[in-house]
């Protein structure tokens, strides 16, 4: 009998760890393109210059097996030391950056920096007719208080993407 969760869904966080070299990032993304696989967030950044080493931080939806494949097909690739699939490794902490513009004046500026006071968001940047917005936290965070800024004069948001690493003494480089 088939299993019924076989062709279900599922997201996952994938770290990465790989040379610092040209072109390591084109291969990756190209990897996922070839193959019709969706990148919801991706993140990369030097993360030992000593061992010229990058972390890539990946979130993707699949099913099991689509999600396998990618796993494999990453560990593949000639630049890459180790791959890990956070969400099913244990527990580990996953955060995005986000500025968020909002502009307005009156009421809706009293508005607006109250509800940044209770999504613990920071102001840096003020105007007479604008603020920008600095909050990190889940993308279910962000969004909620994007959300709630959209009738206050939301005007503009640009976001990291996910970064994540795993909780405890489980370390991507061990």
């Amino acid at each position: 009998m088939p299993d019924p969760n076989e062709n279900a869904l599922r997201a996952a966080t994938i770290a990465v760890l790989v040379e610092n070299e040209p072109g390591i990032l084109a291969r990756v993304v190209g990897l996922f393109s070839g193959r019709g696989y969706n990148i919801e967030s991706l993140t990369v950044a030097s993360v030992d210059a000593e061992r010229r080493l990058s972390r890539i931080t990946i979130v993707t939806t699949g099913t099991e097996m689509v999600i396998e494949q990618i796993k494999a097909q990453l560990d593949r690739l000639v630049p890459v030391h180790k791959v890990s699939d956070l969400t099913l490794e244990g527990p580990h902490l996953v955060r995005e950056l986000a500025l968020i513009k909002v502009i307005g004046t009156g009421d809706d500026r009293v508005e607006a920096l109250r509800l940044a006071d209770a999504f613990r968001a920071r102001v840096v940047d003020a105007t007479t007719e604008s603020f920008v917005f600095e909050m990190t936290g889940n993308a279910d965070k962000i969004d909620a208080f994007c959300a709630l800024m959209q009738p206050i004069g939301l005007a503009e948001v640009s976001r990291t993407g996910a970064v994540a690493i795993a909780r405890g003494g489980r370390t991507l480089a061990r």
